[in-house]
């Protein structure tokens, strides 16, 4: 059976990888970025999350229903960005999920592209309240200026503010017969790399060190397309780490876990 898909972010890194695994696997793709490609895309439809006019008139330009929608597209921690950041990365990824649901078929599964830099939201709780609370570009530009938001806190609260959207829309979305997932990769080779590298520096490159390598666009694009087809159907609200151990790594270091593998292994007696 064919089915169709939407992609943001699809002109590159995880978008294109995903678009080129939905396509190999006879599905249709809609293809939503600002960098115009038909490459494994079958509709291509110029968005910019950072605009409210072109997030309706994207929703408005989807020519057929979906039967899914990974929110893939988003920004790096770069400089002089942080107000963007947050706009693209969360309140335009928002704002165009909201717009898509007319387009949603019953059953669709919508993923949401979170990051395991968005993993300690509970220590940011309420500052990711005030930052849902916002719509407009100008009123999240006075909130990094108040709140001496930098890009790569910037980052980190968009995608801690993806998790948590994507956690309290999922009643709503199971009444509405749709599902809704997170994923949160964490160290994957593509073209912005360099720009996590800069951000995260030698704690980037230690988790690097202990995984053994970078992932590959193509490893979390195949985990999206499960979780996008019906056969994770039982898969609702769940937030998926695609990081090859680094979250579970920092974790044992966190909690002192070392000691579980028992005194042959580096515990203690």
């Amino acid at each position: 059976m064919t089915r169709t898909y939407g992609i943001t972010g699809v002109a590159s890194g995880i978008g294109a990888a995903l678009a080129q695994v939905l396509k190999a696997q006879g599905n249709r793709v809609v293809g939503y970025d600002l960098l115009e490609t038909y490459e494994n895309v079958d509709h291509f439809v110029p968005l910019d999350l950072a605009d409210k006019a072109s997030i309706r008139s994207a929703a408005m330009a989807t020519p057929w229903m979906l039967d899914g929608l990974c929110n893939n597209a988003g920004l790096p921690p770069v400089a002089d960005q942080a107000a963007k950041i947050l706009q693209v990365n969360f309140t335009g990824t928002r704002g165009f999920t909201q717009a898509m649901m007319p387009h949603l078929n019953a059953g669709a599964s919508l993923v949401n592209m979170a990051s395991r830099a968005g993993h300690k939201w509970h220590n940011n709780l309420d500052q990711i309240k005030r930052l849902a609370g916002l719509q407009q570009l100008e009123q999240i530009a006075r909130f990094v200026d108040d709140e001496a938001i930098d890009p790569t806190r910037a980052y980190n609260l968009s995608k801690e503010a993806v998790l948590l959207w994507t956690l309290s829309m999922t009643e709503e979305m199971v009444h509405r017969d749709i599902r809704v997932n997170s994923l949160s990769p964490g160290g994957i080779a593509t073209g912005i790399l360099d720009d996590f590298k800069k951000a995260f520096g030698m704690q980037m490159a230690k988790n690097v060190e202990r995984a053994g390598r970078v992932g590959t666009p193509e490893e979390v694009a195949k985990i999206a397309a499960f979780v996008l087809s019906p056969d994770s159907h039982w898969l609702k609200g769940a937030d998926i780490s695609i990081d090859g151990g680094m979250g579970a790594f920092n974790m044992t270091d966190a909690l002192g876990l070392a000691v579980m593998l028992g005194p042959d292994k580096g515990g203690t007696a």
